[in-house]
């Protein structure tokens, strides 16, 4: 097989998954940080990687490429099409360890990403988002797109996938995002380990809270569709996992009600596993104050404000 160069780099965004109302299936872009994963052609079929170090994490990443988000989809690529060669990899960490980001998702996109375009035949976006699940997995112990897809893609997604014993069918969905809406991303410099976060919840709800829950998505996703601000709001918050892991973030309950206190604030919860916490709101003023609240009620935190926008999805970069 010709391949297309030797060498590629390429970044992928934070992402702040569920949104309070889609558990495992929304998330949007965040550019407050984003991993960097360069791959090299290797002679041998075999991925090898550089070790590397988060930020503000005591230990190294996993060596093994089978345990290492950034290359686990690339040892199954290989498998897959029965590469004469593999990659060696080396990554540049920008979002932290445990911080409800996306950094597992980040650094797996970033990966495919660029070993993509290494091969004479690149990957669809599709693949792109099967082989970066492997690697999602081995952080979160499961498959779910919601970090994954908009790291990729950008902007505002909805990702739906049913695994059965052939494949892994997946669709992702890019969703309008509405005039004027802003986020503010609060971190507490904190780590909340994802499997973890994710072995607490209950695995059974109640009638009644799957109706409420299938409305308000319903809700949601309309109100964007619509450019409905008050709709939006009405419906951005989640009584069944924010409950369950409200108590692995110290301090939660003051943010979140400083962050609702604050005129114009959409909604706030818990960004993916947590610790880290957005809300949305209408507009950049009203961000800025969200934010102003947000850090006066979690002192030691640091946080962000942007525009939800598309077109900020992975790229290949010099």
């Amino acid at each position: 097989m010709k391949l297309a160069a030797k060498s590629a780099r390429a970044f992928a965004p934070a992402s702040v998954a569920n949104i309070a109302v889609g558990f495992d299936l929304l998330g949007f872009a965040a550019p407050i940080a984003g991993d960097t994963v360069t791959v090299s052609i290797a002679p041998e079929p075999t991925v090898t990687l550089e070790p590397a170090k988060a930020p503000g994490s005591k230990g190294h990443l996993p060596t093994d490429p089978r345990l290492n988000t950034a290359t686990a989809g690339l040892v199954k690529l290989i498998e897959d099409r029965k590469l004469k060669h593999g990659f060696h990899v080396s990554i540049e960490k920008g979002i932290p360890m445990g911080s409800g980001l996306g950094g597992s998702a980040a650094s797996s996109v970033a990966g495919i990403v660029a070993a993509s375009s290494l091969l004479e035949k690149g990957l669809t976006k599709t693949e792109m988002v099967y082989y970066a699940l492997i690697g999602e997995a081995v952080a979160s112990g499961s498959f779910h797109a919601d970090n994954v897809a908009p790291s990729l893609y950008g902007g505002l997604t909805l990702a739906t996938l049913k695994k059965n014993p052939d494949n892994l069918a997946i669709e992702v969905t890019e969703l309008p995002i509405p005039e004027n809406l802003w986020c503010v991303v609060l971190h507490p410099n904190t780590e909340v380990e994802t499997k973890m976060a994710r072995g607490i919840l209950k695995p059974d709800i109640s009638l009644r809270a799957h109706i409420e829950a299938s409305g308000r998505l319903a809700s949601f996703i309309s109100g964007l569709y619509k450019n409905d601000l008050d709709l939006i709001g009405r419906h951005l918050r989640d009584d069944i996992v924010e409950p369950q892991r409200a108590h692995l973030i110290q301090g939660f309950s003051n943010v979140q009600k400083a962050a609702l206190g604050t005129s114009g604030v959409l909604g706030c919860s818990i960004s993916g596993a947590g610790p880290s916490i957005f809300a949305w709101t209408k507009g950049e003023r009203t961000a800025e104050s969200a934010k102003v609240a947000m850090l006066k009620a979690s002192p030691m935190a640091r946080a962000w404000s942007f525009a939800i926008e598309s077109g900020n999805g992975a790229r290949l970069i010099p």
